[in-house]
C-alpha cells in the first residue's frame, strides 16, 4: 500500500486535516461565515479556535522537535493543566495544527499544553514515547510558574497520540525514568481513538518503527494494565476505519477486569478524524468529544 492509500484500520492517522472537508465547510456555511475557498479545514478550526495560545516553542529538551506551545485560560489562576499529545501515525504532526485543541480547554479552564515530538524516521516508537515523557515532566516540574495548579496534570491523546498517552499512563518504567509515577503525577487519562491492542502489525513502515522484526506485547498498551492506572476516559466512532473501535472496547474491558477505574463510549456514525475535530467550534454539532473530556476532567475522582 502507497503511504497515499488508506492507512490500516489499526494504527494512527495523520491528523485531523483530510477527513473533516466537507463537514467543515458545510459547518462554516450555515454560520454564514464568508471563507475564501482556498481555506483548509484544520486553517478554519483554527481560525475559529478561543485566542489562547500564552507561549509558544518553549524547550523541554536539546532536539529541535523538543518544543511545546501554552494555552492559557483568562484569569489569574493556577488552573488545572492537561498535556495534549496529537497524532499522526508516529510519523508525522505538527502542535502548529492543534491550536484548537488547545485554544477549546484552555477556553474551558484548562492550562494546556502541546508538545511536539520525534517521530519516524528520526526515531522508533520508543523514541517517540521518551520524548513525550520528557514532555510531560517538564510540565509536571515547571508548570506552576506558568500559572497552573502544582497537582498531577492530566493526560489527554488522539490517534498514535492516544497510544502515547496510555503508555505513559500504563507502563511505568517511560515516566519512571524521570522520577515521576502515573499513580502519583497524572490526574487522568483521555484517549480518542487510540490503538491500543493492535497486533500483529500490518505495514513494512509500522514493522520498521515497533520493530525492527517482530514486534511483541511489550509495545501495546493493553499489556501494562494491572487495575492501578489513573482514571481514564476512552472514547472513539464506530465509523473509525483507521483505527478500529476495538481498540477501546478492548482496552476498557481489560482495565475493568483488573479493577481500574474507566469510562468508555462509542459515537455512532463517527470516525477517526472528526472525534477530534469534533473539539473545534465549527464541528461541535458531529458529537459531544469536548464536552465529555471536560465534564470527566472535572468530576471528582
Amino acid at each position: 500500500m502507497s503511504r497515499a492509500g488508506r492507512r490500516p484500520a489499526h494504527e494512527g492517522g495523520r491528523g485531523p486535516e483530510a477527513g473533516l472537508r466537507r463537514r467543515a465547510f458545510a459547518a462554516i456555511a450555515a454560520q454564514g461565515a464568508l471563507l475564501a475557498a482556498a481555506c483548509s479545514p484544520i486553517g478554519v478550526l483554527n481560525g475559529l479556535a478561543p485566542d489562547r495560545l500564552y507561549r509558544d516553542g518553549i524547550a523541554y529538551g536539546p532536539e529541535k522537535r523538543h518544543r511545546l506551545d501554552l494555552y492559557r485560560p483568562v484569569g489569574p489562576g493556577p488552573f488545572p493543566v492537561a498535556v495534549f499529545l496529537y497524532g499522526g501515525g508516529w510519523d508525522s504532526g505538527d502542535r502548529a495544527m492543534y491550536r484548537f485543541v488547545g485554544g477549546a480547554f484552555a477556553q474551558a479552564g484548562f492550562l494546556t499544553v502541546i508538545p511536539d515530538y520525534r517521530v519516524w524516521p528520526a526515531v522508533r516508537y520508543l523514541g517517540c514515547l521518551q520524548d513525550c515523557a520528557a514532555a510531560f515532566a517538564w510540565t509536571r516540574r515547571e508548570i506552576a510558574g506558568f500559572g497552573g495548579e502544582a497537582g498531577a496534570p492530566a493526560l489527554i491523546g488522539h490517534s498514535a497520540g492516544a497510544y502515547n498517552a496510555a503508555m505513559l499512563a500504563l507502563d511505568p518504567a517511560l515516566l519512571g525514568a524521570h522520577g515521576l509515577s502515573a499513580q502519583r503525577d497524572v490526574a487522568r487519562l483521555i484517549g480518542l481513538a487510540g490503538p491500543y491492542d493492535f497486533l500483529p502489525l500490518e505495514t513494512d513502515e509500522l514493522r520498521q518503527i515497533f520493530g525492527p522484526g517482530t514486534a511483541g506485547p511489550d509495545t501495546q498498551p493493553i499489556s501494562y494494565v494491572d487495575g492501578r492506572n489513573p482514571p481514564a476516559l476512552l472514547l472513539a466512532g464506530t465509523d473509525d476505519k483507521t483505527v478500529r473501535p476495538a481498540n477501546t472496547e478492548r482496552l476498557a474491558a481489560r482495565i475493568r477486569e483488573r479493577g481500574g477505574v474507566v469510562r468508555s463510549r462509542l459515537y455512532p456514525g463517527i470516525d477517526h478524524r472528526e472525534i477530534v475535530g469534533a473539539i473545534g467550534t465549527p464541528l461541535r454539532f458531529l458529537c459531544p468529544t469536548l464536552r465529555d473530556c471536560v465534564d470527566f476532567l472535572r468530576a471528582a475522582a
